[in-house]
């Protein structure tokens, strides 16, 4: 079928043991900007799979879907990628989206290539911005992975238009109580993945707060030169009731472990205030932090990329300031 006969953004509503996630609020708000930009003819429908998927609706309508798509079977509970991806390429072939929005979480990486796959068409990774360009084209932002240049990348023939986006990276909307829109019910039929057996599921246990959830953050960088340094990092992290977290070398190292990294291969973050310190500023480092409020950073060298995205900072040697950044705090705090 030709292009124009595909219509409509669809954002795949990722749920968990009966919850949303967060990334699928903040894809839905996207996609009504998308809209606006597009001509505001898009219909925006949200895809749910689960053993009572329909239940998820009228959340998803308070958060800006037009449409929810909800697809049930007991073999949905929980996830399993074949199924999965058997049903939501159905579902597309069935109604021929447009766009189709994913999470760029480890649920979304694995489920999207699936189905690009099977569909036949293109999927941009870990985007970190969508728009339309002056000739109404959908366009992605990605960074280069190793390189510190931005890819704007867009799917001209075939469709859907896939993409997995990371978290943190747009803000959703305050939910409107009393929302409403269009329920489609699909019954599926679904087998089974016998590869395999889900015996149990483990919350993961992190070392202090996930750091996508922390509203203070301490970030070191491939400048720090020791584990005492870094342990300075994280007294000064404790003392502004914050969490220390790290660019992928302090990570490579073998100093943190991979939680605690901040980037397009790490985790991606929106605190109210962040410290980078020692941190040059890859386009990757840059993709995981750069929507935070209020960015400071401490640097030696002045034409570090870090300082284009810095509210306030220091161009000198960490090692002198952090440690009287801690005395004056403790100072204050009577400590």
């Amino acid at each position: 079928m030709a292009k124009e006969d595909y219509k409509g953004i669809w954002v795949f509503a990722e749920q968990e043991n009966g919850v949303l996630s967060e990334t699928t609020f903040e894809l839905l708000a996207k996609s009504a900007d998308l809209k606006e930009k597009l001509g505001g003819k898009d219909e925006i429908t949200a895809v749910v799979l689960g053993d009572d998927a329909a239940a998820f609706a009228s959340t998803l309508y308070s958060y800006g879907a037009e449409k929810v798509i909800a697809a049930e079977h007991a073999n949905l509970g929980q996830y399993s990628a074949r199924p999965y991806a058997e049903v939501l390429t159905a579902l597309s072939e069935k109604y021929k989206p447009s766009i189709f929005l994913f999470p760029a979480s480890p649920l979304g990486r694995d489920l999207a290539p699936r189905v690009m796959c099977q569909l036949r068409t293109g999927l941009t990774a870990d985007a970190i911005d969508l728009d339309v360009d002056e000739d109404g084209v959908f366009v992605q932002t990605t960074p280069n992975f190793g390189g510190n240049i931005l890819s704007h990348i867009c799917i001209m023939e075939k469709r859907p238009q896939m993409v997995t986006v990371h978290p943190k990276v747009f803000s959703p909307i305050s939910p409107i109580e009393g929302a409403a829109g269009e329920l489609i019910l699909e019954k599926p039929e679904v087998e089974a993945d016998d590869c395999y057996i889900l015996l149990e599921t483990e919350k993961r246990v992190f070392e202090g707060k996930p750091i996508a959830d922390c509203s203070v953050l301490v970030s070191g960088g491939r400048g720090i030169k020791s584990q005492a340094d870094l342990d300075m990092l994280r007294e000064l992290a404790a003392l502004l009731g914050g969490e220390l977290a790290s660019s992928r070398p302090l990570v490579d190292n073998g100093w943190l472990p991979h939680e605690k990294q901040i980037g397009q291969s790490g985790t991606t973050t929106k605190p109210d205030f962040i410290l980078n310190v020692a941190v040059s500023g890859s386009v990757q480092y840059l993709a995981g932090m750069q929507n935070a409020k209020c960015i400071m950073s401490i640097n030696h060298v002045a034409s570090a990329p870090i300082w284009d995205v810095s509210h306030y900072g220091a161009v000198m040697d960490y090692s002198k300031l952090i440690p009287a950044l801690i005395a004056e705090i403790k100072a204050r705090k009577g400590l």
